[in-house]
């Protein structure tokens, strides 16, 4: 949520910034003014009748002291309550008003992000040189099915299209994978989490989320409670709620979480042919790293980030690149957001594993997560994110950037301590 005062000093900051990001929300902006501006003066006033009355109130027992006929001042009072009562109720009216119109602003992306679009990304680097086959290259699909790595079919049998059932050796790859990245991140002084699957309503709005997106998300059901949870898109959307409604000291900051969950979407409309197999489903298997920081600690923490997800995808040998995102193609809660894409051969085109995001204080503000500074004043905390990483398109990137000729894959050098083995091959 952006701060009030922000929009108060410079609206036109705003109104510029949100078109930077292909939207045009000047109106919504005015109207949050126009709001702003009643409220002010109703609250102005009512703190006014509220001091007027207190101050009458300790003239009475005076006036009754003397014998003074109080009738006329205790009527004054009776109306002058009913009054405040009133003023109150439409001041709170305009705070919810002012609220919902706050919520539909995205955050302010960074002043030197490119305007527009992902036509507009930059990749502002590359590791390793795409692959070069002196053979007929398969796809993922045919790999995986060949070696008996996914199951597609049955997938879809149990759950629908957009599903698939690892086994065998890609059961197994995909658990070296997360225990791969998972050893990486604690090594590196991350707190492993497991959080519920299942979140409240508070966690997404947290988040971002909640409302403007609550039908992108799978709603939980209960004829128990009136209760309202949903499963989560991303372990980041427990992770970030972890100090909701917290006082942190900076002792404490940064705060440094990973955990592994599997990752819950709805995926609007049918799935394209270049994003057949593994590379969009409902479900996918993710490690998250979150970052609590102060505001002055916020961009080391995001090169720390984007450098850590990037160094996974280099320790498992894969050619990829790291792109900037325009402010239209970052996300509605972030400010600033790098893609770490791995390029798949069958389709000629790069893939993200990884989007290492910084929020700035926009979700801290919406989940009350505050620290105390030098200054002994709080703040709002910087939350920051990244993927470290998402299995369901490193799995597609290794078996087709590590074939081989006779239909076997190598396994990457640093899996093969989890498997045991340094190549599959069908089983016959």
């Amino acid at each position: 949520m952006l701060d009030i005062r922000q929009i108060r000093e410079n609206p036109d900051r705003i109104k510029a910034a949100m078109k930077k990001r292909c939207l045009d929300l000047d109106t919504v902006v005015d109207d949050i003014l126009k709001i702003d501006v009643r409220r002010r003066e109703l609250s102005t006033k009512t703190d006014q009748m509220k001091s007027e009355q207190n101050s009458v109130s300790k003239k009475i027992p005076q006036m009754k002291k003397v014998g003074e006929d109080t009738a006329p001042v205790l009527a004054k009072m009776k109306e002058l309550s009913a009054e405040i009562s009133e003023n109150a109720a439409k001041v709170s009216a305009l705070e919810e008003q002012q609220k919902s119109l706050l919520l539909s602003l995205a955050n302010m992306p960074d002043e030197d992000l490119a305007e527009g679009g992902k036509e507009n990304n930059v990749a502002i680097r590359y590791f390793k040189e795409a692959p070069k086959f002196d053979f007929e290259p398969k796809n993922h699909v045919e790999l995986c099915e060949s070696l008996g790595l996914i199951d597609y079919e049955r997938g879809a049998k149990l759950a629908g299209a957009g599903s698939w059932v690892y086994r065998g050796w890609g059961a197994r790859l995909e658990w070296a994978l997360l225990n791969f990245f998972i050893e990486e991140h604690i090594a590196d002084g991350y707190e492993f989490v497991l959080p519920p699957h299942m979140l409240n309503y508070e966690c997404g709005y947290t988040a971002g989320q909640f409302p403007k997106f609550g039908d992108e998300v799978y709603k939980i059901a209960n004829p128990t409670s009136e209760v309202a949870k949903f499963m989560l898109p991303t372990a980041e959307t427990a992770l970030v709620n972890l100090h909701r409604d917290e006082i942190l000291t900076l002792d404490e900051l940064p705060r440094k979480y990973i955990a592994y969950t599997p990752c819950y979407r709805r995926e609007a409309g049918s799935y394209r042919s270049e994003e057949r197999g593994m590379i969009r489903g409902h479900q996918f298997n993710k490690v998250e790293m979150v970052q609590y920081t102060t505001e002055d600690g916020s961009d080391a923490a995001f090169e720390e980030l984007v450098g850590k997800a990037e160094r996974l995808v280099q320790k498992l040998g894969l050619h990829h690149r790291v792109s900037k995102l325009a402010a239209g193609d970052v996300s509605f809660s972030m400010a600033r957001t790098y893609d770490i894409e791995v390029w798949i051969p069958s389709m000629g085109i790069y893939k993200e594993v990884s989007s290492a995001s910084n929020a700035h204080d926009y979700q801290a503000r919406r989940g009350n997560i505050r620290y105390r500074g030098e200054d002994k004043k709080l703040h709002f905390a910087h939350t920051l994110n990244a993927s470290g990483l998402a299995t369901s398109r490193v799995i597609p990137a290794i078996v087709e950037q590590y074939q081989n000729a006779d239909g076997s894959v190598t396994v990457p050098e640093v899996l093969r301590k989890y498997l045991g083995i340094e190549r599959i091959e069908a089983t016959k």
